[in-house]
């Protein structure tokens, strides 16, 4: 299974501008910049990579904790997952430092052990969750 992300970008790195499109359609064509990404520190007036990614993040692991319950036995009546990614200047740049992953669900006769023990594997085999750790490949054109 392939899924495709686009980004396309004009002009200097903190001048410029570009547009990030999803497969789905999802996002099209949505703007993101420097400016947008850093000097927005509540992220209301565009969108940016590391927002996409704790989103992807929380609707993976809440997808994933669904499917282990179900394993289980158990059917959530309600998951919610808020993820709070951290991006923080670091020596060599910057870097996405940390993932708070805020979990509130209602699921119906189950013991907390049982729910503890069934999130802690959803969040570790969540693909997302092991994203980082992943072979990353590079195939490149240069026009020009």
């Amino acid at each position: 299974m392939k899924r495709t992300g686009k980004a396309v970008w004009k002009g200097s790195g903190l001048e410029g501008s570009g547009l990030l499109t999803t497969q789905s359609g999802a996002f099209d064509e949505q703007p993101y910049s420097v400016k947008l990404r850093f000097e927005n520190e509540d992220g209301k007036k565009g969108t940016n990579p590391e927002e996409m990614i704790a989103t992807a993040h929380a609707g993976c692991f809440a997808m994933a904790l669904s499917v282990e319950l179900g394993k289980a036995g158990f059917t959530a009546d309600e998951i919610n997952v808020d993820a709070n990614l951290s991006l923080d200047k670091e020596d060599e740049g910057w870097a996405i430092t940390k993932i708070d992953l805020i979990l509130n669900a209602s699921v119906p006769e189950i013991s907390e052990d049982k729910f503890a023990e069934i999130a802690k594997g959803a969040k570790e085999g969540c693909p997302v969750s092991k994203v980082l750790a992943c072979e990353i490949t590079l195939d490149y054109t240069l026009n020009g």
